[in-house]
């Protein structure tokens, strides 16, 4: 009887050791919300880079409401020919004392950048079809994945930037884009919805050329549309009125302020912000 009481104690003090010894499950990783994007780094291809950069024309829509460098607010791009997302080296355009370490301001002046973290948010954009090519969406995925964690390493938000359908491939709006929600959702990311502000725009004002010859990359109404996208979506801030036109007509420029801030608005209602506020 005594040996039996011995035994069950020994085994007693055994399982109670094994209970506390058990870590608790850790918790899902939560992304860090960033308050507000005073400091962009677009990593894209072409679509980027035409018609003086959309970060330039994003730049100006912000100068013209008041939110510009002298007040913190940044953009850099880093753009590379046809390129897709793998492309890309996203770790080292984190290198300390690189890029957006410095900017030229007022008279050609050089104002050195000194932050905690060097950039608030990503934006990415893969190449024009990758997100829809058989060959190539694998990689979407991948690098959507292993760039959304390297940005967040190092204290920015990834986004991604929806792009536009080819003129001659309209069918391609609504693929891109159930890809791009894809990808958003799976990395809890914010998604641009240009694409989207490209197709609305069209079928109303068909007569607004919104891509060059080569019926892919912007004219300047393209570009001008998506930087207003994007000022509404990342931004948050309505477009229309904005005394920005980067030169077009003032009617064509308050439809596609319009397009863009109705786009967002409904984009953002059925999709969310993903994890910025």
């Amino acid at each position: 009887m005594k040996l039996h009481r011995l035994l069950a104690i020994v085994v007693a003090a055994f399982v109670l050791a094994s209970c506390t010894s058990v870590s608790p499950a850790p918790a899902p990783s939560v992304p860090t919300k960033t308050a507000e994007v005073r400091t962009l780094l677009w990593v894209g291809n072409s679509f980027f880079y035409y018609n003086n950069s959309m970060h330039g024309q994003v730049t100006q829509l912000l100068a013209a409401v008041g939110k510009s460098g002298s007040v913190g607010y940044r953009s850099t791009s880093a753009t590379i020919s046809g390129s897709g997302l793998n492309w890309h080296d996203l770790e080292a355009y984190f290198k300390p004392g690189g890029v957006g370490s410095y900017s030229f301001v007022g008279n050609n002046e050089v104002q050195f950048n000194s932050a905690d973290k060097p950039f608030d948010a990503v934006m990415m954009m893969d190449c024009s079809q990758c997100p829809i090519h058989p060959k190539l969406q694998p990689l979407f995925y991948e690098y959507a994945k292993k760039d959304s964690e390297i940005a967040r390493a190092h204290g920015a938000e990834p986004i991604f930037f929806m792009s536009w359908a080819y003129a001659d491939k309209p069918e391609m709006t609504e693929q891109l884009a159930a890809e791009y929600v894809k990808a958003g959702r799976a990395n809890t990311a914010l998604v641009v919805p240009a694409g989207l502000a490209f197709a609305n725009a069209l079928q109303k004002r068909p007569d607004i050329v919104l891509t060059v010859a080569d019926k892919r990359h912007p004219t300047p109404a393209g570009t001008y549309l998506a930087a207003c996208t994007v000022l509404a979506s990342v931004y948050k801030v309505n477009p229309v009125g904005n005394k920005y036109t980067a030169g077009l007509p003032s009617d064509v420029a308050t439809y596609l302020q319009t397009v863009a801030w109705d786009t967002v608005r409904a984009f953002e209602a059925k999709e969310g912000r993903g994890s910025l506020p």
